[in-house]
């Protein structure tokens, strides 16, 4: 009985897992350095080049989509709107809060909600636990096995009422982004 031949992308695989990962991992990790920092000398270039592949040797092995060139300019437009939507939720739940904590006399109903991520990957998962746990008054304190994510709120009847609108948004924009 002939032998089968091995098969191509095993052999030479393993030379794009570098490459790929600097680009999804590091690179974006590099930049939102350079950003943070706001100081383009060469040491810190340095720095932040050391510091950003660090992190992403550090990282555990997670499974991206493959880096495609024709997806860049929608994973970029979903990135920028998630940032957005990310920050009004900051900015609505900051603004519920002061509002509890300046007037004692409001009803408060504190509670545990489930938020189903609705979403395939890990990866979406966590982005969406780590949307929700921005926002002041809420914050994720489990994820199960299936994706859900048990979440405590300051009100869960207003965290109820847009939990789904909300959720469904952000699943649309990780999906674009990661999947």
């Amino acid at each position: 009985m002939a032998q089968r031949p091995p098969k191509l992308h095993s052999l030479v695989g393993w030379k794009w897992v570098m490459p790929m990962r600097f680009f999804q991992i590091t690179l974006p990790l590099f930049i939102v350095y350079l950003v943070l920092t706001g100081n383009l000398t060469l040491p810190n270039l340095v720095v932040g080049l050391l510091v950003a592949t660090g992190i992403s040797v550090l990282l555990p092995p997670i499974e991206l989509p493959p880096f495609s060139l024709a997806r860049l300019p929608s994973f970029l437009w979903a990135g920028f709107r998630y940032v957005f939507v990310v920050a009004w939720d900051v900015l609505k739940g900051a603004l519920s809060t002061a509002r509890i904590v300046l007037d004692p006399q409001l009803p408060l109903n504190p509670g545990i909600i489930a938020i189903p991520s609705g979403s395939k990957t890990e990866l979406g998962t966590a982005l969406s636990a780590h949307a929700i746990t921005l926002s002041p008054g809420e914050m994720v304190i489990a994820i199960d096995d299936d994706g859900v994510m048990y979440t405590h709120c300051l009100n869960v009847d207003d965290s109820a009422r847009y939990k789904d609108e909300a959720q469904a948004l952000r699943k649309n924009l990780l999906s674009k982004m990661f999947e």
